[in-house]
């Protein structure tokens, strides 16, 4: 069940949460507590207002009811230390509902009592309500809430509720002051939207997906009033297509997402043109921000420059951020060419992105202007060390307001010269350590997809270095850069334990012990290298990556899953379980990625992060240690029964054997909802997957592609779906051969929330500016 992000109850807060009309009833909290109640508890009570079955079904509301039902006596608190949660102010009720989808408090908490059922009604909580991961909620519990709150409700986000029928969205009507609204992800027609948008008046934010049979033509003459005071609009393309873009007349920000096919189901190859006089000029002289994000492909392609085309025949004055995020090559044209030279005379921006072969060997960034940037991504492009210093810092110039920068695939960000350089060569320490001083708030920081060898100079290794950056958030680094010069010149590549990367014949490797609390390891001293230095100087990060510089990984995007693996840098062999163990003091950690670490051999830096870092949610393992055998497998299996909080889990590694003991330790992770195993050559036993989604009631994704035969992957995808999709709506299950010719089929039916946030890899760390939408 999702879980709703809580937050104090400030004065300012309070305030907010009146918007709209009405009193907060955490306003008027003292007069609430000062005023005669009647007894909320009783058991008979309870059981008339909620229902034992319903409180046994749901533990929300059982919790509430339990409290509601069993006051307790001032000599018995005396006694046994007990506490009433109904003798809590309203401020700290309230806060603690927070933590409650509101799905839960509206039709089941609030039936619990009087006083509950006062609180649940606050406009602090009905004010934004979020069903994005309530993957319990279903068509029968949103006509319910529309009905109880819809005229409280000011912020709808629906984003992935991929389960819920088209018909679903006909109750939105009933949030007549509806201010943002996002649908991105739902299936929604034409003229559903049409009639939905037309009685929203008040609308001024909306995310849609366009989908193949879009036709604006069926819009409405209401539908395209509210549409034209529309200042924010998200639009997923599914299809080469304008969308409602034509009709927001008022746009100050644009994001749009391009998911075209380059082929129909049938085969058949798309076109990208559209019709010119579709796109309304004048419309985008509002323009602020915009945003568009290309999946591969010639079509989507094609049609942005159709997006393009109409900003450079007159750039808004207002634009402060302009980011253009493309995979491979994406040619610059004459239209673009004098986008961005429109762009350097007229605009000073907050935020860049742009394809790499717009920046390659130009000199645009030493024209174009900043007014206080927060975002820049220079993704996969040929900037220099020297032009980062001098164009985008200005040689040292202060940039505390930039708090997110990637540098991902940036081969050469960090050397002088971009020419004549060798991936093996050393950085240079003085260009990352200007961008250091002069970007000291950075919270997000990407460098991965890269070689970033640190010299053996004392006290300008990258991590230490990386480690004055008191503010960081999240962090991607490639392996080959948090590897100890020292020990790296110690223990050259070839010595005989060295793990091999190929899946010919194997060289015995001795197995390392290494010890299983943080203080014997402090005893050898491991926490003296660089990147234990590093790790305990972040105690506050959420997020870390730590990938290979050449890995790839086996699952596709659009083109078959046969992929040759690179083997790692020689800098990186000596990374393994003693640099695992060191992320174990991230105390706060939610989301670790690592892939590529060669030298795992026993996995035991695992445990230490499932014992310490018991905030993680996101988990993602791809090619540790030896490549033809999965030799971490028992220290996975002893960290996953201490991650209670993991959300999240995707594997990747090949020859790896999903059989019932690992199924039986992932069954530990309670919370577990999404698991997603990528494995050439693999097995799995299908009694044992049974096991694990009959015991993971959260568990609403399956995705495994392995190596098992078309027949058997089939009839355990139509066995779970059988099972279980009665009791979870929200289901999807994916079983399929990695290597089968018609993977890239299965691959575009699933839904794209899943997709993009855990079933294909990549790097996810100031992938777009923080807070871009929601």
């Amino acid at each position: 069940m999702a879980s709703r992000r809580g937050r104090p109850l400030t004065s300012a807060s309070r305030g907010h949460a009146q918007d709209g009309g009405g009193g907060s009833v955490a306003s008027r909290g003292s007069r609430v507590m000062a005023a005669p109640e009647e007894p909320c508890g009783g058991a008979e009570r309870g059981r008339e207002a909620a229902g034992l079955s319903r409180a046994r079904r749901d533990p929300a509301a059982a919790a509430m009811s339990r409290c509601a039902e069993d006051p307790v006596s001032g000599e018995n608190e005396e006694e046994g230390n007990g506490i009433n949660l109904m003798e809590f102010s309203d401020e700290i009720l309230l806060h603690i509902l927070s933590y409650v989808p509101c799905t839960d408090l509206v039709l089941n908490v609030r039936k619990t009592c009087r006083k509950l059922s006062t609180l649940c009604l606050d406009k602090s909580l009905t004010h934004t309500v979020l069903l994005q991961k309530d993957y319990k909620v279903n068509k029968d519990k949103v006509k319910q809430l529309m009905r109880d709150i819809g005229k409280e409700i000011y912020q709808l986000n629906m984003a992935g509720c991929y389960w819920l029928p088209s018909s679903t969205t006909d109750h939105v009507t009933r949030c007549k002051n509806l201010v943002k609204l996002n649908l991105s992800g739902c299936r929604i027609t034409s003229l559903r939207l049409s009639k939905m948008l037309s009685t929203l008046q008040h609308l001024r934010s909306l995310a849609i997906d366009v989908n193949p049979g879009f036709d604006a033509s069926q819009l409405s003459s209401e539908c395209k009033a509210t549409l034209s005071r529309v200042s924010e609009l998200k639009q997923t393309l599914y299809t080469p297509s304008y969308g409602v873009v034509p009709c927001c007349t008022s746009l100050e920000k644009l994001l749009l997402y391009f998911e075209i096919l380059d082929r129909s189901r049938e085969g058949f190859m798309l076109s990208g043109q559209l019709m010119v006089g579709e796109s309304n000029v004048p419309h985008y002289q509002n323009l602020r921000v915009f945003y568009a994000r290309l999946a591969p492909g010639y079509v989507n392609q094609e049609v942005v420059r159709l997006y393009l085309a109409v900003l450079s025949d007159r750039t808004p004055e207002n634009l402060h951020a302009f980011l253009i995020s493309a995979p491979g090559s994406f040619a610059e044209t004459g239209a673009t060419k004098n986008l961005l030279d429109s762009m350097a005379r007229n605009v000073r921006l907050d935020a860049l992105q742009l394809p790499k072969a717009w920046l390659n060997g130009s000199g645009l960034l030493q024209h174009l202007k900043f007014n206080n940037p927060f975002y820049f991504s220079f993704s996969r492009c040929t900037l220099s060390g020297g032009h980062l210093i001098q164009r985008v810092i200005n040689g040292g110039k202060d940039l505390k307001s930039l708090t997110s920068l990637n540098l991902s695939g940036c081969v050469h960000c960090l050397a002088p010269e971009s020419l004549f350089r060798r991936a093996e060569d050393d950085i240079d320490s003085s260009i990352l350590e200007s961008l250091v001083m002069s970007c000291c708030n950075l919270r997000h920081l990407n460098l991965s997809a890269a070689h970033h060898h640190s010299s053996e100079s004392i006290g300008n290794h990258l991590c230490q270095l990386l480690s004055r950056l008191k503010h960081l958030l999240s962090l991607a680094l490639p392996v080959c850069s948090i590897t100890d010069v020292a020990v790296n010149m110690e223990k050259p590549p070839t010595q005989p334990n060295a793990v091999p990367q190929t899946f010919g014949k194997k060289t015995r490797v001795g197995v390392q012990t290494y010890p299983r609390n943080l203080a014997d390891q402090a005893c050898q001293k491991l926490e003296s290298s660089v990147f234990w230095t590093l790790m305990r100087s972040l105690r506050f990060l959420e997020t870390l990556e730590i990938i290979g510089s050449s890995f790839s990984s086996a699952m596709p995007r659009n083109e078959p899953a046969i992929r040759n693996s690179l083997p790692p840098c020689v800098r990186a062999q000596s990374v393994g379980d003693s640099e695992v163990a060191a992320i174990s003091q991230l105390t706060y950690l939610q989301s670790l990625t690592l892939a590529q670490l060669p030298n795992i051999v026993t996995g035991s830096g695992l445990v230490s992060i499932g014992l310490q870092c018991q905030h993680l949610r996101t988990l993602s393992l791809s090619n540790l240690g030896m490549m033809g055998k999965m030799v971490y497998m028992s220290a996975l299996m002893d960290m996953l029964k201490h991650c209670k909080c993991l959300r999240d889990l995707r594997l990747e590694q090949p020859y790896f054997s999903a059989g019932s003991q690992f199924f039986q330790a992932l069954s530990h992770c309670s919370s577990l909802q999404r698991l997603c195993i990528v494995s050439r050559s693999g097995t799995l036993q299908s009694d044992a997957v049974m096991s694990f989604m009959a015991n993971c009631l959260e568990v609403v994704m399956c995705h495994m592609f392995m190596g098992e035969s078309l027949t058997v992957c089939r009839n355990l995808q139509q066995s779970i779906v059988r099972s279980f999709q009665a009791d979870r709506p929200a289901l999807n299950v994916v079983i399929f051969p990695l290597l089968h010719e018609d993977l890239t089929e299965v691959i575009r039916d699933v839904p794209m929330r899943h997709l993009d946030e855990i079933t294909l890899f990549k790097s996810r760390v100031a992938e777009e500016p923080p807070n871009l939408w929601w």
